[in-house]
């Protein structure tokens, strides 16, 4: 018999106040063979979630924040920012992140002179957070760029399913994982930070290569003293939060697996998810809900395919779990919208929650009358404080006269002694023109352009002003 496991040491768990053996040894599984865990995914068929019924606690770290992967995972989906647009756009993470630092680091790409450009120009700002960081493939071609530029930090891919090891890298999990370490020791007798990317690891063998090798990269943690964070990226979406689900699909299991039996701290713990199966956002939050300090995000959510965790969605994530926004401005949010539309050229789906330019435009009658009485009955928090979008409602054939009355006190921002009523001359005379432009066969919603044209034209006709 094996005596690395019959020899098991019994230590007082200090959380339960219980003597414990302990239950597994974590020792590589270098399999002939790929894993590629064909019953859950049979690529000719719909993925397999299948549930064994076991369940691991919750554990939220007494810390959490947000890290952004706009420069990165961000670009790879759209044209390249330029330089300009890079720094412009740190500046309004610094911003958004308030003086607290909740969006902790930013990461960049090195490969073009462009995106070492931005790197310097980011550096030079001075800001504490976000943080600068890199992110590399595990290529020591790779490794001499994050010297060259001084980097504190860097991300290394270290693809862990056997899809990447076997049919990519066409190595066998032993060579993988010698080749990351040396990467890794690489950065560590430069004194450079190295963080992780668990490429994959909703397809991985979690007990048969992913803890084992994190338990080598905190040995090496220890040996060095220098930091090493692990990022579970989902890199096809596959992950959810089901309670009971089945690893390498269950994100808590992951998470529970990456802290207790792999020894990675709280705070070395991130999660990086993709949205393939609509499943970003809560993935993200069961992240942090069960053991990682970080989630890494994306703006408006551009990223690789269907695209990263939406970081302004993670913004108001922390509010409802936390119960405050602990120094984030909020307002930050519309002016990056804007500028993306504006500037970057960007066009967000007006319906986006947050963003979108008709996220808080409601197009019911019903719904615009109970606006007008109390604007809480339809708004899902004050979006004007927070957001700096005050509720509007869209002009249509169901809007009635409060539904306009609504859209001009909101649009034109009237304060409490100007405001329009149902009653009132100027909302009849454009209800009128409203109710003949349906009747003539309109089918689509009204544009701001042309009722501001029609409002013009009936408060000249009526010797009014709204200003």
């Amino acid at each position: 018999m094996n005596n690395t496991f019959t020899n098991r040491p019994v230590t007082m768990n200090e959380s339960k106040n219980l003597l414990e053996i302990e239950e597994h040894m974590y020792i590589l599984d270098d399999v002939k063979k790929p894993n590629v865990f064909r019953n859950m995914f049979p690529y000719s068929e719909i993925p397999k979630i299948p549930f064994n019924d076991r369940t691991v606690p919750h554990d939220m770290p007494k810390d959490i924040w947000i890290t952004d992967t706009t420069f990165r995972d961000g670009q790879q989906s759209r044209a390249p920012y330029s330089t300009e647009q890079i720094v412009t756009i740190y500046d309004y993470l610094h911003r958004l992140g308030g003086e607290n630092g909740m969006i902790r680091a930013s990461e960049f790409f090195l490969y073009s002179k462009k995106d070492r450009d931005a790197v310097y120009k980011c550096m030079e700002r001075g800001y504490q957070f976000p943080e600068i960081t890199s992110w590399i493939r595990a290529s020591k071609e790779d490794f001499k760029l994050v010297k060259e530029i001084g980097m504190k930090e860097t991300g290394i891919l270290v693809s862990c399913s056997d899809y990447h090891i076997f049919m990519k890298l066409k190595m066998t999990r032993r060579e993988a994982m010698e080749h990351y370490l040396s990467v890794v020791r690489d950065c560590l007798e430069e004194g450079i930070s190295p963080r992780c990317h668990l490429e994959d690891i909703t397809r991985a063998d979690i007990y048969g290569y992913v803890v084992p090798f994190c338990l080598e990269l905190m040995k090496l943690m220890k040996q060095y003293q220098i930091p090493i964070k692990i990022r579970a990226c989902d890199t096809m979406g596959y992950g959810v939060n089901y309670p009971g689900a089945v690893i390498p699909r269950s994100v808590q299991g992951i998470i529970y697996a990456l802290h207790t039996h792999a020894g990675v701290p709280h705070e070395m713990l991130e999660w990086h998810g993709h949205n393939d199966f609509y499943k970003a956002v809560v993935n993200s939050s069961t992240a942090w809900l069960y053991g990682c300090c970080g989630v890494n995000t994306s703006l408006f959510g551009i990223g690789e395919r269907t695209g990263n965790t939406p970081l302004e969605a993670m913004v108001f994530e922390y509010a409802q779990l936390r119960g405050t926004l602990n120094g984030m401005d909020t307002r930050v949010i519309t002016e990056l919208a804007e500028y993306y539309e504006k500037e970057v050229g960007y066009h967000i789906p007006p319906r986006t929650p947050f963003v979108g330019r008709n996220f808080n435009v409601t197009r019911a009658g019903i719904h615009a009358d109970g606006l007008l009485k109390n604007e809480e009955i339809y708004n899902i928090f004050d979006t004007e404080k927070f957001l700096d979008r005050p509720v509007l409602c869209a002009v249509s054939n169901t809007s009635g006269l409060a539904g306009i009355a609504h859209w001009i006190n909101t649009y034109f921002r009237l304060p409490d002694e100007k405001k329009v009523d149902k009653g009132c001359e100027l909302v009849h005379e454009v209800k009128r023109w409203v109710d003949e432009e349906y009747e003539s066969g309109r089918v689509t919603v009204l544009t701001d352009e042309e009722l501001l044209k029609v409002i013009d034209s009936a408060c000249r006709k009526l010797g009014i002003s709204l200003l």
